[in-house]
């Protein structure tokens, strides 16, 4: 995706008090719960870094976490475009940046540096809003420019997070593509998609929507850790089940793959998928650019201190000796003996859990399968008058 700008909202910007208003409730500030970094480190961006003395630890000697704060957005515009070669869809949305999930291992954490903030605890504690995404979304596809096409909800932060139960943007947004008819693909670890299956269900008439459930692991004790604010594993499946049994396309994408911590469980992802109603499966193995890298060798030390070494060592025998390598091509899926053993073994186990073969990532033909044939701009029929 595009790196936002600092016209599109950043660390400046103000609490978001009128969708609180809106809400009927004040939110700005959640309760703390567990988060997946464990520092704050400073972005590359700013030349002025405050470094306090340590984590802050209660009375108790647990880490104190910061609480939520969600900041209005005002963007301007809402569809961003990529040119990667490996991402199988060019228009993606978000009513959100940053993401509450806390994901350790998060790719998208350093977009977070372009808004002023850290890629650590500020990227899952400083949330922006996009209050106006419905209406940027149907004026963006109401332009004559608009070349109807499959359009991602996101290929950055999960328009699922916790804040959507209250404001429900991201519900939204669907309904604008209901109305135009337009394909849109979601990606996501969080039960509440469940909520819009009528919406859902009414994109899946027009073959314009498909849905992935990203599944990283069945250890509920590791998810509290790795993903501590997404859905936990039972969930995720109930949620590829619901969306199933509701002629909703879904998939299943086991990402990321870890090497050394979460790679002995692809046969039992792909069979728990499979028979929770999944049609399709994928996997990416886990990407550290920039701070990402820090934060989750912290959170390996933190959490599985036994297990760092390996991991670390395996990630980099994918990477070409780093820990990161932006290449395109192989930087979803490594490269060398390991990523082949690894790709090997997602292909038997597929094979074995009764999904179709040949498709290497979850969402590689998403937009070979959905259709824009139905689009249409729901006002148009007034110009007849």
């Amino acid at each position: 995706m595009n790196p936002p700008t600092s016209a599109e909202g950043g660390s400046g910007a103000p609490p978001l008090r009128e969708v609180e208003e809106a809400a009927g409730r004040r939110f700005h500030q959640s309760t703390p719960r567990a988060r997946g970094a464990v520092a704050n480190p400073a972005s590359r961006f700013e030349a002025l870094h405050v470094e306090l003395d340590g984590p802050q630890l209660g009375d108790d000697g647990e880490l104190i976490e910061p609480r939520t704060v969600f900041y209005r957005d005002d963007s301007q515009s809402i569809i961003a475009f990529n040119d990667s070669p490996d991402i199988p869809f060019r228009a993606g949305c978000s009513p959100y940046r940053g993401c509450e999930h806390g994901c350790a291992y998060c790719y998208a954490r350093p977009y977070h540096e372009y808004l002023g903030f850290s890629a650590g605890l500020d990227f899952e504690s400083k949330i922006m809003v996009k209050p106006r995404a419905a209406e940027l979304l149907r004026a963006a596809l109401s332009k004559k420019s608009w070349q109807p096409q499959t359009v991602a909800m996101s290929g950055i932060t999960d328009v699922y997070q916790p804040i959507e139960r209250r404001l429900g943007l991201t519900r939204q947004c669907l309904e604008v593509f209901a109305e135009f008819r337009n394909p849109v693909a979601l990606i996501t670890k969080n039960h509440l998609i469940t909520r819009d299956i009528d919406v859902l269900r009414e994109l899946a008439k027009w073959k314009a929507v498909s849905v992935a459930i990203s599944l990283t692991t069945l250890d509920v004790e590791l998810c509290k850790v790795l993903e501590p604010r997404a859905s936990r594993p039972s969930r995720r499946l109930d949620a590829i089940a619901q969306l199933s049994a509701s002629g909703v396309p879904v998939r299943v994408l086991t990402a990321p793959i870890i090497p050394g911590l979460n790679d002995h469980e692809i046969p039992a992802l792909l069979k728990a998928a499979v028979e929770a109603g999944a049609i399709g499966a994928g996997y990416t193995i886990v990407r550290l650019p920039q701070a990402v890298g820090p934060i989750f060798e912290s959170w390996l030390e933190r959490h599985v201190p036994g297990q760092k070494e390996k991991v670390l060592g395996r990630i980099r025998e994918l990477r070409g000796g780093k820990l990161h390598d932006p290449k395109f091509g192989t930087r979803m899926s490594g490269e060398g003996p390991l990523a082949e053993q690894i790709g090997q073994l997602f292909d038997v186990a597929k094979r074995r859990a009764g999904f179709p073969t040949g498709e290497d990532l979850a969402v590689r033909n998403i937009d070979r399968e959905l259709s824009a044939a139905h689009f249409h701009v729901p006002t148009a029929q007034m110009d007849l008058f």
